[in-house]
Order: C-alpha cells, then sequence, then structure tokens
C-alpha cells in the first residue's frame, strides 16, 4: 500500500494566534479534517507540565465536540489507547523533548501505522516537525538528547513553522530562519516549507493544500526560494531531489 496516497493530516504552523484563543484560527480545518470522528488520543510529552497541558486540549476539543484521551506515559497503555482512537493530535513545544519521549515509549512506528491507515493525524508545531522525515528544522533548543534526529517521516519534506521573514530595520547581527534553512539545505535534500503563522498544510493522499490567510515559503536545494499563495497546491514544490542525504 502507498502510505503517500492514504495520507489524511493536518500540520499547524501553531497553535495560538495573537489576540485569539488556543487553536482558534485552526478549528474550521480541524472541523473539516475530524468531521463525524470523535475520539482524539492527545500527545503532550513537548511540554513538562503534561497534566495542565492534557486539560488544555480536552477543553478545547470538548468545545468542538471531540472527547480527548491523554497518552499516557506507560507505553503499554499508549499503545491500546492508540488502536481505539479516530484521530491523533500532536501538540507542540519541545521538539527535542517531544521526539525523544517518542523513542523512550516505542510510540514512532505505531503512530506511523495508524496515520498509514488514513486515520487524521494533526500536529502543532513540534507535533507538526516531526511529521516530517526529520527534526532538523527546528528552532528548539536541544534540552534533551533523542537516540536520532529520524522523526515519523509522514511527509518527504520539512516544516520550519512560526516562520518570520528578515526584517530589513532590524540590527539583529544573528541568522535569520531564511539563512538557517538554507544551511540545512547545503548538507540535506529535504525540501523545506517556512510555515508563516496562521498556516497550516491539508495533506490528503498525494495533496498538499497551503490553508490560512499567508502565503509560505518554499526552499528547495540548489534553487532560488518560491513564494505560494494561501490556499495553493504546492505538492509539486515538496519532491525531494534525493534522498541520500537524509540522516536514517
Amino acid at each position: 500500500m502507498n502510505a503517500t496516497r492514504q495520507r489524511n493530516i493536518l500540520l499547524i504552523s501553531n497553535s495560538t494566534m495573537h489576540g485569539t484563543g488556543y487553536l482558534d484560527h485552526a478549528e474550521a480545518a480541524i472541523r473539516e479534517l475530524l468531521r463525524d470522528r470523535r475520539e482524539i488520543l492527545f500527545v503532550p510529552f513537548a511540554l513538562h507540565d503534561r497534566q495542565a497541558y492534557n486539560e488544555r486540549a480536552r477543553e478545547r476539543f470538548a468545545r468542538m465536540g471531540y472527547r480527548v484521551h491523554a497518552a499516557t506515559e506507560a507505553a503499554a497503555r499508549s499503545l491500546h489507547q492508540l488502536d481505539q482512537m479516530d484521530a491523533i493530535f500532536v501538540g507542540g513545544g519541545n521538539t527535542f523533548r517531544l521526539l525523544k519521549t517518542l523513542y523512550d515509549y516505542g510510540l514512532l512506528e505505531p503512530i506511523r501505522r495508524f496515520a498509514a491507515a488514513s486515520k487524521p493525524y494533526i500536529g502543532s508545531r513540534a507535533g507538526s516537525i516531526i511529521a516530517g522525515p526529520t527534526i532538523k528544522t527546528t528552532k528548539d533548543m536541544p534540552i534533551v538528547e533523542p537516540p536520532s534526529f529520524r522523526a515519523l517521516g509522514l511527509t518527504q519534506f520539512q516544516i520550519s513553522p512560526h516562520y518570520l521573514d528578515p526584517d530589513p530595520r532590524s540590527t539583529h547581527m544573528g541568522e535569520t530562519q531564511e539563512e538557517r534553512i538554507l544551511q540545512f539545505l547545503e548538507e540535506n535534500e529535504a525540501p523545506v516549507v517556512g510555515l508563516r503563522e496562521g498556516s497550516m498544510l491539508r495533506l490528503h493522499g498525494n495533496s498538499v493544500v497551503l490553508k490560512g490567510p499567508f502565503a509560505a515559503r518554499i526552499f528547495r536545494r540548489g534553487e532560488p526560494p518560491v513564494e505560494c499563495p494561501a490556499n495553493s497546491e504546492l505538492s509539486n514544490y515538496l519532491e525531494p531531489v534525493a534522498l541520500e542525504g537524509l540522516e536514517r
């Protein structure tokens, strides 16, 4: 079975927009993805206070008419829960902590199988980054060390969320987000989507559609970046040049 053809995924750049509440800007896209599915497994491992994070997600999804079940720290119970769920939501936070915990509890392969069965996968920020081949495009501090940078591989491209354009008026001498992505492409082949706040990617089968009010910036090795407008199809820009450069 072609796993790409079975994809049913929503990848959100950020969970909260300035002036709005948690997931408010993504509610319509979440409803479109989930439809009549009701049981959602929430993965809170990117934050330290998982109990508070669970409660926040449970309350927000309840207002949309969905039931959230928190993934536990016991791998056996989490796997049991996953088999009974209609969808999975992986929340944002520190990408290194999230990936390490998924490795620690043996959850990467079960989540891959879940998504390959066309069950909805929702990621926000760190949860979106780990949908890609690796976490090499995260901006997070490596506060813990996962066994590998290799992630879920639900997509062949990387995401750089909270994408910020260079400010020509700034006197800051540090690297811009664009410069960091270009450095990534000096050593890696996977295309990168610079996903601005408020934007999200809807993956359905082979289609990748940019949702939200803003354009996305697409980076490919050896090519100039491309601006793609909101509600456009991105799949033609996101085929890797080659896969040999990716860490396995």
